[in-house]
């Protein structure tokens, strides 16, 4: 065999293999995803019901999201709950700002499996955190300005007022469609075990860090180079062209938390700044909302369509604001990126800081 026959061979035994590990990342996502649901969705819905105050139910949104890991299918909830009266307009808002900070646990879990790189661990965890500081920020600003002037609210009733009268409709999901017999199969054969959700989580998370670890070595090879170039030509110093492609990929599998996971190890792996990632999350954001508004538009409901819009407008207001204003949410995560990877002792902080965070809510509702 030839030297270039050789490097032909061995290119596409990379690519092979990188195809699977990231069908085992996609499953380990999806898994993750359903276990959390068996564990947490009627327990989501019981939450969501017994909402009555905005600060309770923007905890919530985190807790909700959190649980069953996707903000899509919080905004769906709550849509339904609106479109059946079991919960009004006003509460809801709250709870979807509080989703969108939910929505960001994935991707933080994935820079976790760059925990034993400090310097891959610093990119991975700034990229990954870059999208939790936006959307925080974006609750600081906004969620008092809510509950004083209605601000999304009012322009969330202007919206459903231009598409008044409007069906729903569904869009196909590859990734479902690739994937989800993968789980069904998975869910069938662990479900017949003690403690099934929990055995799924634990395994999800295994398949997650491997298939990540695969993904990271095969990008250090000759792939990387080539990633490289193309990611520059389509992405670097092009944040419309990334916005829109956050935009696009997430309307496309219909959840924010896998596109921006499969960034996370390309800025691991320092093909990507935080500050290229940042416009993608942004799109990410706007793409999540697409699924609740057809849900909505399938009510029939104006209430229900309202609560779906106003995701979309929180989002908007947020990335008015803020893309502006990008060198803080980019600074700020680039910072915390800086500190969790300095030491072994900053990463299991930064971890327990991380899971702190995400309990802490859940706590406040307890309590």
């Amino acid at each position: 065999m030839t030297d270039g026959a050789s490097g032909r061979y061995k290119t596409m035994q990379n690519v092979l293999i990188l195809l699977v590990a990231l069908y085992v990342f996609l499953f380990s996502i999806n898994l993750l995803g359903h276990s959390f649901k068996l564990l947490g969705k009627d327990f989501a819905v019981g939450l969501l019901e017994t909402t009555s105050h905005p600060f309770l139910g923007l905890f919530l949104g985190i807790t909700v999201t959190s649980l069953i890991q996707s903000s899509s299918t919080t905004t769906s909830i709550v849509v339904g709950l609106v479109a059946a009266g079991g919960l009004s307009l006003s509460n809801a808002i709250p709870v979807i700002m509080g989703a969108n900070i939910g929505t960001t646990v994935t991707n933080v879990l994935v820079s976790f499996g760059h925990a034993t790189r400090r310097a891959e661990f610093r990119r991975a965890f700034s990229a990954a955190i870059v999208h939790d500081i936006f959307n925080v920020l974006s609750v600081l600003v906004l969620f008092p300005l809510e509950l004083l002037f209605h601000p999304i609210e009012k322009a969330a009733i202007l919206l459903q007022s231009g598409f008044a009268g409007m069906g729903g409709m569904s869009l196909f999901n590859p990734i479902k469609y690739l994937i989800d017999p993968a789980v069904d199969a998975a869910d069938a054969m662990i479900s017949v075990l003690p403690y099934a959700a929990a055995v799924m989580i634990v395994l999800s998370l295994l398949l997650l860090f491997l298939s990540l670890a695969t993904i990271v070595r095969r990008m250090r090879s000759n792939i990387l180079r080539k990633a490289e170039t193309a990611i520059d030509r389509f992405v670097a110093g092009k944040d419309h062209r990334t916005f829109l492609i956050g935009i696009g990929l997430t309307v496309a599998v219909q959840s924010s938390s896998v596109t921006t996971s499969l960034i996370v190890p390309l800025a691991g792996a320092g093909l990507l700044t935080t500050a290229q990632v940042y416009p993608f999350t942004l799109g990410a954001n706007i793409g999540t909302t697409i699924t609740a508004i057809l849900a909505a538009l399938g009510t029939g409901n104006p209430i229900a369509v309202t609560a779906a819009f106003s995701h979309l407008v929180f989002n908007i207001f947020g990335i008015l604001i803020f893309y502006p204003l990008r060198k803080l949410p980019i600074s700020l995560a680039e910072r915390v990126g800086v500190f969790a990877g300095r030491s072994a002792r900053n990463v299991v902080i930064v971890i327990a800081c991380f899971i702190a965070i995400y309990l802490i809510p859940l706590a406040i509702f307890i309590l």
